[in-house]
């Protein structure tokens, strides 16, 4: 994370996708990796790059046809693990992919493979989550609720009944002396035993209608959960790993319908129209709320342990979080229109991947002097 940003905005590179895509970018110091769609709309595309300079490296295109809301293009975010790549298409296309070629290594269509009925207007949303040797995917089908797939063989480890997804991922902890899977389903937080998939305890919310798309939050053995109708709340386990449903400290201000909270020491920070900072440490007392013209209904979110960058609409803020106050110390331009940033970013050292719209961005966040040697030894791929 950069102590401060240059003064001046400095691209590596740029290229032109044939779509813009709401799924995350994931990259390492050589690759960067994300989902779109074709020019068509007919086909998912997942794309790796050079992360030096952009050039295409391979693709994984396939057929992939639906009428979902916010367009078609996958929304779950790649992950690399050693030497694979997972993606999740919205239509249900699992594909583990050997990360130098492109390789498809095991595939599978979760909606066909578990006769899934339920309606996902949004598709499948929550990113795929690796739990030492296993892919885990909330595949939605009345007998395979969660699912947990060997990384290298692509076979069925265990599977588990129980409702439709949610739209946000999954996060694993240990909470109440035991390992768990916890996230929602469609309507329900739920906790599930990360080396068996049995279901270890379920919690209905007090107002219903939540999209549960901010990812769970595991603090020191405890569950922080926010959600639009419902509110910011941390939960406590019992010796036998269930949850008590009743939380150990709330917020009912904090509503996001979209972003998921960050945490540096004892200061919890999500952008919902305004930046807010939480107390995690006294009852989620507010400490602060700022409003700014970069800020709206959804931000992503960067942390380390001082500092936060939020990537609001067209520019890149950098906050501190040691503060109370979350002061801005510095901002940065990178569109001269407001761009929803809904592709959470990836950040590799001092570079920034960063979807704009259909365009593809590689940022340095060093001092100018470094970014332009770094920028002269790059090609960078010409706009048309």
């Amino acid at each position: 994370m950069p102590d401060a940003l240059p003064a001046k905005p400095q691209l590596i590179w740029k290229t032109l996708l044939p779509s813009g895509g709401l799924g995350g970018i994931a990259a390492n110091d050589k690759y960067v990796i994300l989902g779109h769609r074709d020019f068509s709309d007919f086909q998912d595309v997942f794309h790796c790059l050079d992360a030096a300079t952009g050039k295409s490296l391979w693709k994984i295109e396939y057929l992939a046809v639906d009428g979902l809301d916010y367009g078609q293009s996958p929304r779950a975010t790649p992950c690399i693990v050693a030497d694979r790549v997972i993606f999740l298409g919205a239509m249900g296309d699992l594909h583990c992919v050997q990360l130098e070629t492109g390789k498809i290594l095991w595939h599978h269509n979760l909606k066909s493979m578990f006769a899934v009925k339920a309606d996902m207007p949004w598709g499948y949303c929550g990113s795929p989550l690796i739990v030492g040797d296993k892919v885990v995917v909330q595949a939605g089908g009345k007998e395979a609720s969660l699912v947990a797939f060997d990384l290298q063989t692509g076979e069925v480890v265990w599977q588990t009944a129980g409702a439709a997804p949610s739209y946000g991922s999954l996060n694993i902890g240990q909470l109440g002396g035991r390992w768990q899977i916890v996230g929602h389903d469609v309507t329900t937080l739920g906790g599930w035993d990360a080396a068996t998939g049995k279901r270890l305890w379920s919690l209905t919310p007090p107002i219903e209608g939540d999209f549960n798309v901010p990812t769970p939050l595991i603090l020191d053995g405890k569950l922080l959960i926010a959600t639009e109708n419902n509110g910011t709340r941390l939960y406590q386990f019992q010796a036998d790993g269930t949850i008590d449903p009743t939380p150990v400290m709330q917020n009912k201000k904090l509503t996001p319908d979209m972003s998921t909270p960050v945490v540096v020491g004892n200061r919890l920070l999500c952008v919902n129209r305004f930046l807010y900072c939480l107390d995690v440490a006294n009852q989620l007392k507010e400490l602060s709320r700022q409003r700014d013209k970069a800020l709206g209904d959804y931000a992503a979110m960067i942390a380390d342990e001082q500092r936060v960058l939020i990537f609001g609409d067209g520019e890149i803020l950098l906050v501190d979080a040691t503060k109370d106050a979350c002061p801005i110390l510095a901002r940065q331009k990178i569109s001269d229109t407001k761009v929803d940033v809904f592709s959470h970013p990836a950040l590799v050292g001092d570079r920034l991947f960063l979807r704009n719209g259909p365009v593809l961005q590689c940022w340095s966040l060093a001092d100018e002097a470094a970014a332009n040697s770094s920028q002269s030894e790059s090609v960078s791929p010409t706009l048309p």
